[in-house]
């Protein structure tokens, strides 16, 4: 009996593990995700970069500022995460969608 509960508190915990990691990650419906190629430290070029990127894509881009973007007429919220994937740093750009 005491297997099974181990067993089942594992798979739970897992489970609520893979969920805050997509969670983090920018993994929702509405999100806009990028993996950018090079890695930015000035923000200026860091928006223009992403401004590429999305024009790239087709998309209708305008930067309002203070981390707000306009994108096909929606807003959303720029959020940089910086994650290490194998021991080698990836900044990852969310644009979360604002309602």
């Amino acid at each position: 009996m005491g297997y099974l509960i181990s067993g089942g508190t594992i798979i739970v915990g897992g489970g609520l593990l893979f969920l805050l990691f997509n969670w983090l990650m920018g993994y929702k419906k509405g999100n806009i995700v990028l993996d950018l190629e090079d890695r930015f430290f000035d923000q200026k070029e860091y928006i223009s970069a992403i401004k590429t990127e999305l024009e790239s894509q087709g998309r209708e881009v305008y930067y309002k500022g203070n981390g707000r973007f306009d994108i096909d007429g929606k807003e959303y919220l720029f959020i940089e995460r910086n994650v290490s994937m194998g021991g080698v740093p990836l900044q990852r750009t969310i644009l979360k969608l604002e309602k």
